[in-house]
């Protein structure tokens, strides 16, 4: 339904994917996605994607074409190890995502409504299931299929001007697929008043629900997003897969289970190395002081 611009501030050393040629910068001033590439990645050197979408018009709307390549884009970035944090955005300050586009679903048909949206749970599943944590940067608006690919992403950091919603019934449509996450979320009862009226929240609300983690001022937001990304890839990366994997499996499984999994899961972690290299340095810190 239809209804963000500043740089990363360390040096980049790639800006590829799977048909892109590699190219290497430093600090590009100020940081765009090329005009002729609507999905645009670049990986710094401390293991950080930055993944930005230039959607149709000024408010990033995504139709078949974009999810794909989009979709492509986020399989291709968690096959590559060194990925430690995904930073996702979109092009500008109006918005991450404001829905999908509308002229395309006004001309579907039973059949092809179902190839459509099973696009766009292709692309939700895309982030949802990344290896590594996903970080999204939510900024103007983030709306419809928007919001669920957000919801699909680990953390949602918005900035205060950031409105978000679900106006799918407002033109004739339930909200589907990762629209299921929202009462996870937030709550049957916020769930229900946003599903059911399309009305829209602003980002202090979203941040009350518990729909975002984090909201800032716009000009503090992009400073935070990424200090908060470095934060993350500060962290073993091995310990960070592992937990975020065994986040998603505990989502599907009785509590029970879970727990003795769990038991299973602590053990593998020592056959990384990471508990031994991070005990080591904090015990170290401590003797220190």
């Amino acid at each position: 339904m239809q209804t963000p611009e500043n740089q990363p501030d360390q040096p980049l050393f790639s800006h590829d994917g799977p048909s892109d040629a590699a190219a290497e910068s430093d600090r590009p001033t100020p940081w765009a996605p090329a005009l002729s590439d609507p999905v645009s990645v670049v990986i710094d050197q401390g293991g950080i994607a930055l993944l930005s979408v230039r959607g149709n018009g000024n408010l990033n709307i995504i139709d078949t074409s974009l999810m794909r390549q989009i979709s492509t884009k986020v399989n291709w970035l968690a096959s590559l190890a060194e990925v430690k944090v995904l930073l996702f955005r979109g092009h500008g300050e109006r918005a991450l995502i404001g829905g999908a586009d509308i002229h395309e679903m006004q001309k579907l048909s039973p059949q092809t409504a179902s190839i459509f949206i099973s696009h766009l749970r292709d692309l939700c599943d895309a982030f949802y299931h990344f290896p590594a944590p996903v970080i999204a940067r939510l900024s103007g608006y983030c709306l419809g299929g928007g919001l669920e690919v957000a919801m699909a992403c680990d953390v949602r950091i918005a900035s205060r001007d950031a409105k978000l919603g679900m106006p799918e019934v407002k033109v004739g449509i339930p909200s589907v697929i990762h629209a299921s996450l929202l009462p996870r979320l937030i709550g049957q009862s916020r769930s229900s008043w946003m599903l059911l009226s399309g009305e829209l929240i602003d980002a202090d609300t979203a941040l009350n629900w518990g729909l975002v983690h984090e909201v800032y001022p716009p000009e503090q937001l992009e400073a935070m997003i990424w200090s908060r990304a470095r934060s993350l890839a500060s962290m073993g990366p091995a310990v960070l897969r592992q937990q975020k994997r065994m986040m998603r499996s505990w989502q599907e499984q009785p509590l029970r289970t879970a727990i003795e999994e769990s038991i299973g899961e602590f053990a593998k972690a020592y056959a990384s190395g990471e508990p031994q290299h991070y005990m080591n340095q904090f015990l170290n810190r401590k003797r220190n002081k």
